[in-house]
């Protein structure tokens, strides 16, 4: 099968943080941030390939700059930034509604697999185009090495 050539795609969702999103501290609990993170890279690597073949390798980190409060509305920007044969990394960047930095960023790789859960090949290449899709791209390439 022939590979699919593809730019990164952007694919976005928005979040309200909510009373039962928080922490002891009242701001928003980091384990809910996790399982909206995981969730909006997910998303963008099934507008690639078919979603019941995809699962989560690991997220090679969340880094934080501030807290998140309740009623906030939080922006999640995802894209699948690398491929390999199997593996597809998304980087997920959230926003708050009004502030330009991110205060939440990182990657995540997934999988691609087949009926027997085992590495299936999904014969799709990303191809950056902008400077910043470029230097994701190279971040994302190393991550395997570590």
């Amino acid at each position: 099968m022939e590979k699919t050539i593809i730019a990164p795609r952007p694919v976005y969702t928005t979040r309200l943080v909510k009373s039962e999103d928080l922490n002891h501290h009242g701001t928003l609990f980091a384990g809910r941030t996790a399982e909206w993170f995981v969730e909006a890279g997910f998303i963008a690597a099934a507008k690639l390939v078919n979603p019941q073949g995809i699962v989560c390798l690991k997220i090679h980190g969340m880094y934080f700059t501030r807290p998140a409060r309740p009623g906030q509305i939080l922006n999640f920007t995802s894209k699948v930034i690398w491929t390999g044969r199997s593996s597809l990394v998304s980087y997920v960047q959230v926003t708050k509604d009004g502030v330009v930095d991110p205060f939440v960023e990182g990657f995540i790789t997934f999988i691609y697999v087949n009926n027997e859960t085992k590495p299936a090949a999904h014969n799709i290449e990303i191809k950056p185009e902008t400077e910043e899709d470029i230097a994701l791209y190279e971040q994302a390439k190393n991550l395997k090495a570590k």
